[in-house]
């Protein structure tokens, strides 16, 4: 599915289902964002589910987050097209 992330709103782009409270902490049936791939993964990268569940359980929690702030701020300005690394977190 095609559409706009709702994280980095780069718009046009392969969009996943991201579970806002984890599948594995109970989140099956909870509120899901629509993300593009390089958002979807960076989160799984910085953030453990455990973390995610207690924290950053919607999308005005993820955004405002300092980990991913500088990750938005330049994902907002890639392309659509550009594949991109994802960073591991040092500390998760």
């Amino acid at each position: 599915m095609r559409g706009t992330c709702e994280l980095c709103s780069r718009s046009e782009i392969e969009l996943t289902v991201h579970h806002l409270t984890p599948r594995e902490e109970g989140g099956s049936l909870l509120p899901t964002a629509l993300l593009c791939k390089s958002c979807h993964k960076q989160i799984h990268a910085l953030y453990s589910n455990r973390e995610l569940a207690i924290r950053l359980y919607t999308i005005i929690l993820l955004k405002d987050d300092e980990a991913l702030k500088k990750y938005l701020k330049w994902i907002k300005k890639q392309p659509a097209t550009k594949a991109v690394r994802t960073k591991k977190s040092k500390t998760k």
